[in-house]
């Protein structure tokens, strides 16, 4: 694992949050090309970006806190901003960020939502490859006691697994972005792909967010996703503009 990169005998840096940020450098370039190739307002799209990416960090940062060490945040709140230390929930983000998004969008082009999420999906999901990437540098989200020719330390790579199945993921969905004609298709197939992913995940995965008697809360997230997904995917499609 390389949790810091050591820039000099008094200086380094955060390998997670040095991944992390390149994630978002890359995700603002590309969704940013998306949005020009595809006729999209960029401004709108950039500023929803952010609204993404503050909701998520805030999101993140919330339920770890809440749910994973609230005790140990209540008895020392001055840590609640000491995020440079660690604590974020992938889930906790998409929580908040997800109402933040379809809010913004819902008062400033509530005809085309499903479009716009269409845009985002696969972009979203490199995103989270990557940062599962970062999670493997850093050495947490790890798995189980492995003696497989592939294991790490001695554990399943649930984060290699995770970032390897969302970047099928990602193939997935742009080879069928072209041949989709029914707005919000893709992003719905990306609930339930990530969603089924994340639940293989955490089969394997053994730390202390992983499974405890029955499944765990991301997992319970992660069927809800789905489902909502399916729901999506099987309603009967209502007519929608395709002006952006």
């Amino acid at each position: 694992m390389y949790p810091s990169i050591n820039l000099s005998e008094h200086v380094s840096v955060p390998t997670y949050y040095l991944v992390i940020s390149l994630a978002v450098c890359i995700s603002l370039v590309w969704i940013t090309r998306r949005a020009d190739k595809n006729d999209f307002n960029q401004r709108k799209v950039l500023d929803l970006s952010l609204i993404i990416m503050a909701a998520g960090f805030l999101g993140g940062r919330l339920f770890h806190i809440l749910y994973e060490e609230p005790t140990y945040y209540f008895q020392d709140p001055v840590q609640m901003l000491a995020f440079w230390n660690g604590g974020f929930v992938f889930y906790g983000g998409v929580l908040l960020a997800a109402p933040a998004a379809l809010f913004y969008l819902y008062k400033t082009d509530r005809e085309n939502i499903p479009p716009y999420l269409d845009l985002f999906a696969p972009v979203l999901a490199v995103t989270y490859a990557i940062g599962r990437g970062a999670c493997l540098l850093a050495g947490c989200c790890y798995g189980k006691y492995c003696e497989l020719p592939w294991a790490v330390s001695g554990r399943h790579p649930t984060q290699a697994y995770s970032a390897l199945w969302e970047i099928g993921v990602v193939f997935i969905l742009l080879g069928l972005e072209k041949q989709n004609k029914r707005p919000g298709f893709i992003f719905y197939l990306w609930m339930i792909l990530h969603g089924l992913g994340r639940l293989m995940m955490e089969a394997f995965r053994d730390d202390f967010r992983g499974p405890h008697w029955g499944l765990s809360v991301s997992s319970w997230i992660s069927v809800f996703i789905i489902s909502i997904g399916v729901f999506l995917i099987l309603r009967r499609p209502k007519n929608t503009s395709k002006a952006k």
